[in-house]
């Protein structure tokens, strides 16, 4: 059971994990408690977690497989059961956990008869399979199964877009998301004066991440969110007069730093080109922006776990390409 403990005013919140277990590879359950509340506090605080659970974590799917010589997505190909669409369907239901940022490539290359199964796939180190068990294709015959995939992470939904099939690329529907469903309820106890709340979670997750991990996640880009309503307000919004906001010109070194966090600091670090594994270094240790990244000094990068000299290098590298300034001297 996990507990831990803050102290609002003169009541102490804690949230407790009163049940946690697999019932399966791909299925996780995960039941907790937050308490005391104040009177409506449970309702806005479990609504707002259940829409994160739901909509702001990423998850990895394949999103798209590329294959010759299959002329349209409801073929059937001689010595494989299934048809195209059931096998892109396999796939979709692959479940797959990483560190990955943006796209990256996979295969399948397998040799009839027998099963095509989860274990099959050719992945970067850096992608993992949550249950190696799951079922692509049943070769019948001693021919070559060879597929292309592209794999994503994202979060929320990806809805294939009608195109022509004739390349052999072909998309398929994504849900990004590992929580599976999410439920809260309150319990009210206390006389009419006092009246306090209980809140309930209970988290299912499809294997790539416990409920609990599931329940960080969420809380950590709530607050990321919110945090925005504490920095002071723009003179003048970028969405004013219908006109979207302009990409920054890169600015001189003789003006001043201040000047760069202003305008720079709703740039995220992720529309720069940072490798996957810098990218998640940054993003373990709250740098999120432009901004958090300028607020960092060399010595400051260099105490962030698994970040090595060579990284603060790119890094400093890609500021000074975006501003054209020298950080290195």
């Amino acid at each position: 059971m996990v507990r831990e403990k803050v102290t609002v005013s003169t009541r102490t919140l804690q949230w407790k994990c009163l049940e946690s277990r697999p019932d399966s590879k791909r299925l996780y359950y995960g039941r907790f408690i937050l308490s005391p509340l104040r009177k409506g506090q449970a309702d806005t605080i479990g609504i707002a977690v259940r829409k994160a659970l739901l909509g702001e974590i990423e998850g990895t799917c394949i999103t798209r497989v590329k294959s010759e010589n299959v002329p349209h997505e409801y073929s059937n190909r001689t010595g494989i059961q299934e048809s195209v669409h059931e096998i892109l369907m396999n796939l979709k239901e692959i479940v797959l956990r990483s560190k990955l940022y943006g796209t990256c490539e996979a295969s399948i290359c397998a040799r009839g008869p027998g099963y095509v199964t989860a274990q099959d796939i050719i992945l970067p180190t850096y992608v993992e399979i949550v249950d190696n068990t799951q079922h692509i294709a049943s070769l019948t015959e001693p021919i070559h199964f060879s597929i292309g995939l592209e794999i994503e992470r994202s979060r929320g939904y990806l809805t294939k877009m009608p195109q022509s099939f004739e390349d052999g690329s072909y998309p398929i529907d994504a849900v990004f998301t590992p929580v599976r469903n999410v439920n809260h309820s309150i319990h009210s106890y206390g006389n009419e004066n006092e009246k306090q709340e209980i809140l309930f979670l209970e988290i299912w997750t499809n294997g790539s991440l416990t409920p609990k991990e599931a329940l960080h996640e969420a809380s950590r880009n709530l607050i990321d969110l919110f945090l925005r309503f504490l920095h002071k307000e723009e003179e003048k919004c970028p969405f004013e007069d219908n006109q979207q906001t302009i990409p920054l010109s890169p600015l001189p070194f003789r003006d001043k730093l201040d000047k760069l966090r202003k305008n720079n600091q709703s740039i995220f670090i992720d529309q720069s080109e940072l490798s996957p594994r810098v990218y998640n270094c940054l993003k373990r240790a709250n740098i999120y922006t432009l901004l958090d990244l300028l607020n960092n000094s060399q010595e400051e990068f260099r105490k962030i776990e698994h970040l090595h000299l060579e990284d603060v290098k790119q890094i400093l590298g890609i500021l000074e390409n975006h501003f054209e300034i020298d950080l290195l001297k």
